[in-house]
Parts: structure tokens; sequence; C-alpha cells
């Protein structure tokens, strides 16, 4: 149904707006006013139609920060019940994702325990840290990250600003996501609020060299959390994903033009913005899907293939806990150690995200290690792997880590943790 500024004709028939708040896309939706309990209704019947009759297994709910409700009981906590209901009803698994900037794991958490009870979130802190690291970028939102201790705290814990104060929003942001399960969050490095909400709609390709990408890609998918890929990033897409629109109403054309020209100003991006009512602009984000027979996006798709294969296959990969994890980071070289394991299972996770080598001393348990993934190795499309195939390890090893490379190693013995 359309939802947005135009051809919007829902506000005819009832009272599904109201002028009491305003969001970025207009009145706000009426979940807590005069005659509001068949708004809910008519939301909560058309999210069941898509599970029930479309047999969709899982809704992301976009920008759940923009709603306003302060009903005693929410529409986000209504519509998750009748939601789970009705998968209890159709014996299925139905999630509810949610999209949110406030870092209020109360979203996630259980409504028997005062939550709104969604299945799970996206995690735009990790993204945050990630792209900094790997990126000049400090405009914006990215100025409140940069620091590998923002990555290793969100591997430990989910968010980064759980109530610590934000330069950016020039406030205190989040709250604690300790006990959130690493199952609920989803973590990526592009999206398409990321790429299509820049200037020029770069995606990584454009940003950052090859080895990094694999990093990324590394970081990513075998995170203990649920990946999310952007088209086209498996295979390193390079067409720029940039606002398109398909207005029929020349002050609402102009409108879209001045707010996306507002929205950049505080990122000090350099250029000029692509016309959204442009049909170019919707004709140069078409994937190239030919270039997944090209080098070297052949062997980045096979790249992530095999992560996929060993975040499937390995206990201490596919086992999802964020207390079965040691993380250790190096602020002054950005090297971040990430040490998981399950059952007899055990895998350490070594990443660079600086441009130059650095050497350092690792705290590893004793035993054999086997080497699992070299991002730099030739196969892979890097100058030549130097991460030892095997090793045993008596308590702490030495290791020069070349710029960008991201090892891990595995170790099968049932020895101590």
């Amino acid at each position: 149904m359309p939802l947005g500024p135009e051809g919007n004709y829902l506000a005819e028939y009832a009272p599904y707006f109201t002028n009491r708040y305003q969001t970025p896309w207009g009145p706000a939706v009426n979940f807590d006013g005069p005659e509001s309990d068949e708004v809910r209704r008519f939301f909560i019947e058309n999210a069941l139609f898509w599970v029930t009759e479309f047999h969709i297994d899982a809704l992301r709910l976009d920008a759940i920060h923009a709603i306003v409700d302060p009903s005693a009981r929410s529409f986000l906590e209504e519509l998750g019940e009748a939601v789970h209901c009705r998968a209890q009803e159709l014996q299925r698994k139905i999630y509810l994702i949610a999209e949110s900037d406030r870092n209020d794991s109360r979203f996630v958490t259980a409504r028997p325990s005062g939550g709104i009870g969604l299945d799970a979130q996206w995690s735009d802190d990790f993204h945050h840290s990630v792209h900094t690291l790997v990126s000049a970028e400090r405009q914006g939102y990215y100025q409140d990250f940069g620091r590998i201790s923002d990555l290793a705290k969100a591997y430990r814990e989910g968010y980064v600003y759980s109530g610590r104060y934000s330069p950016y929003r020039r406030r205190r942001h989040g709250n604690s996501s300790r006990e959130v399960a690493a199952s609920q969050f989803v973590v990526f490095s592009q999206n398409h609020d990321q790429v299509g909400n820049r200037l020029l709609g770069e995606r990584l390709t454009q940003i950052i060299p090859f080895d990094a990408l694999k990093l990324v890609a590394s970081a990513v998918l075998l995170s203990p959390f649920l990946p999310l890929l952007f088209m086209g990033e498996e295979f390193g897409e390079s067409a720029p994903f940039q606002y398109f629109t398909s207005h029929s109403d020349p002050g609402l054309i102009e409108a879209v033009r001045k707010g996306r020209a507002e929205e950049f100003r505080a990122f000090r991006w350099q250029g000029e913005i692509p016309d959204p009512h442009d049909e170019s602009t919707f004709q140069r984000a078409k994937l190239h899907w030919d270039l997944r027979d090209r080098q070297p996006n052949r062997l980045l798709l096979e790249f992530h293939r095999e992560l996929i294969r060993l975040r499937k296959s390995m206990p201490a990969l596919s086992h999802l806990s964020k207390k079965d994890l040691e993380v250790t980071a190096w602020e002054e070289h950005k090297v971040l150690m990430v040490r998981r394991w399950y059952e007899r299972d055990q895998v350490v996770q070594v990443m660079n995200f600086s441009s130059s080598k650095v050497e350092l001393p690792l705290r590893l348990p004793e035993g054999r290690w086997t080497k699992c993934v070299d991002t730099l190795e030739a196969r892979w499309g890097g100058p030549g792997g130097v991460a030892p195939g095997e090793f045993t390890s008596s308590g702490e090893i030495r290791w020069t880590l070349p710029a960008h490379a991201f090892w891990a190693f595995e170790r099968f013995d049932g020895g101590e943790k």
C-alpha cells in the first residue's frame, strides 16, 4: 500500500494519520489517538496477510524509531504478539526484524520481561565500526566511531553506544545490550540505507581496496551474529546505488531534491548530487550480473561461498553466542582478535584493519591449530598468504600480520578453553 507523500489516499477513508506528530515522510500513523484501535488492526491484518497467504517467513519493520506511540500496550507489542500467535497456528517460524537507530534493547526483550518482544534488529553500530576502520570517513554519524575498541564492544555486546555520550547527537545514547542474544543482531558492511544515502551512492568496492573487501566480508560472515549481504556485494558489484524516485508532482520532485541536499550537509561530501528524478539515476543502479564471470569478482564470489561454508560447518562458528567468545583489541595497531568456542571446537580470528603490517604477541590456548582462512592467499586474489598452515601454541605466539589481513585458525581437540 502506498504510504508515501504521493498516491496515499488512506486518509480519505479513515483517520489513519495524525497531525499531532510529524515524521521525515509527513504526518505520523495514528497508533495512539481517537479511532486508533481500527488503525492498528488494519496494519496487523496486513502483516498477517503476508505471512499467511504468501508464506513470508520474516518481516523487516522499517524505521520503528519514527513510530510515535506512548500507549501502555504499544502497537509493536501488539503486532509481535499477533504474528507469533499466527506462527504457532501455522506451525512455522515467523520473525519480526526491527530497524531502529535508538539502540534500545527493549525492542527485542521478551514481553514477559517488560520488552516489546520482536525477534531481531539491525545493528548500525557494527556497520559504523567496520566502515570507519577501513575508510577515512568521520563525517556525520561516523564521527562517533573509528576506534578498534568500538568494533570490540560490538562483538562483545551488540551496541557500541549503550548509554555513553554521542558527539554526533550531543547527548547520551542507547542502553545496555549485554543480555540480548547474538542471534538477535543482524550485521552488515553495506545495505540499501548506508549505500543509498551516500551522496554518490558508492559501494565499498569504490571506497576500499580489494584485500580490505575480503577482510570486511570475513568480519561480517564469521561474526557471532546474523549476517546480511547487500545485493551484488558478494561479487563486488561496482554500480552505484543512488536514491531515485518516480513522482508526478513537480512540487514534490523539487522538495525531494532540496531534502537530499539538506540531508548530506552534515557529511560534507564533495560532488554534485545525482538528480533523484532523472531516469539515468535509476538505470545506473542496475546490477552487472556478468561481473560474476570476471576476475577478481569471481574470486570474491567464491570467497564468500567459502566463508558461508565455514560458518555452517564449523561448530564454533555456527554456534551464535556472545558468552562463548573472547575479544582482544590493540587500539594503536587497529588489530582485533576474536576467539570463539563450542564444545570441543575453537576458532581464533585475527583482523588487521590498518594499512601496514603489524607484529604482535597473541595469547592463545595451548594446542595444535590449523589454518582455515587467510584472505591474502593467491587463490583469493591476494599477494600471497603468509599465515602458517599449522602451528602449536604454548600459550603465546608472535605473528607479523600483513595489512588488511584476516586469519582464522581452528583447534578441535577438546582441550582447555
